[in-house]
């Protein structure tokens, strides 16, 4: 039991930090190629900050244990709005000046129905997954071509100023973008492995494990990226991070999984999971939107989606000694 602890703990921590040096490198090296400050922010971090989600749950898939694939995408989602967006706004309320911002809103709305449709029977074929990936293309084919409309956006301003601030050579920065990969995959082998072989000892389900434990620590290269842009003013880019994030996990997380091995599942993860999920993006989007203002998530609103992160582990916890 003590060494898929240490197993689990030290691929949590190697995890988050290869994905650091995956996204900086990434970032670095797409600017050197002439890269636009936007699409940067929108596609390569947001590919990077859910590379560990991509990465887990493939390696969950193709080791026969889905519960982890899917509760790690559909986790991470919740963590992302509740704790992330939640934590973030107590600290600093978030202000969306980004116009990019606002036309992904009610993208990741109907993003999160697809989802919930294809639930309806119970599972995700092959046929499901690859409709999830070619949604994702088409997604990313828009959002380069609404990057390459609006040079002057909200977002690509705070881009370029972070941009400017994690300046390398491209030597350096393509040497960080091969080792963050490279030890994502690592990291998440120790990690697949070690939540296994708990979840096993402790007769919890895949799922669980995957919803909590796994969920939560992918989604650590997010909280501390929008905690850094929140304390730099950069609100725009702490809820860009959270949307590519919450994107990327629906469409191309599940869908990676879900081509590997198809998923058979439960009733609860409709009746329970995508609920809580729609629910908080359809919050996110009632307080991000700003129809006739500017949209604006306060500290009320932040506490709020806290609290809903905490009933919502909480339940999940309570599940496991009821069981």
């Amino acid at each position: 039991m003590t060494l898929p602890l240490i197993a689990l703990v030290a691929g949590l921590a190697l995890l988050v930090w290869s994905a650091d040096r995956f996204v900086e490198g990434a970032a670095c090296t797409a600017r050197h190629f002439g890269m636009a400050p936007l699409l940067i922010g929108m596609v390569i971090v947001g590919f990077g900050t859910s590379a560990p989600e991509m990465v887990v749950s493939a390696l969950a898939a193709s080791q026969g244990n889905p519960g982890i694939a899917l509760g790690n995408a559909y986790g991470s989602n919740i963590t992302n709005i509740a704790l992330i967006l939640g934590l973030t706004a107590v600290i600093s309320p978030i202000t969306v000046h980004s116009q990019v911002l606002r036309k992904e809103l009610p993208i990741l709305l109907l993003v999160t129905a697809l989802a919930a449709w294809q639930l309806w029977d119970g599972q995700i074929t092959r046929t499901e997954a690859f409709i999830l990936l070619g949604v994702f293309a088409a997604l990313m084919l828009f959002t380069i071509r609404q990057g390459s409309k609006s040079p002057k956006d909200a977002l690509a301003i705070e881009m370029e100023k972070e941009l400017k601030t994690h300046t390398m050579p491209l030597k350096k920065a393509m040497f960080w973008l091969v080792l963050g990969l490279l030890l994502l995959i690592a990291s998440s082998r120790l990690l697949v492995w070690g939540a296994v072989e708990i979840a096993h000892a402790f007769g919890v389900s895949d799922l669980i494990i995957g919803l909590t434990i796994v969920a939560v620590g992918t989604s650590l290269p997010e909280l501390a990226s929008s905690l850094i842009a929140t304390r730099k003013g950069e609100h725009d880019i702490a809820l860009g991070n959270v949307l590519g994030s919450n994107l990327f996990n629906t469409l191309a997380v599940v869908g990676i999984a879900g081509t590997i091995s198809p998923m058979q599942v439960g009733p609860e993860v409709l009746q329970r999971d995508i609920a809580i999920m729609a629910a908080l993006t359809v919050a996110l989007f009632a307080m991000s939107y700003g129809f006739r203002k500017q949209g604006r998530i306060n500290r009320l609103e932040g506490a709020l989606l806290l609290a809903c992160f905490v009933g919502y582990t909480a339940y999940l916890i309570s599940t496991v000694f009821t069981a």
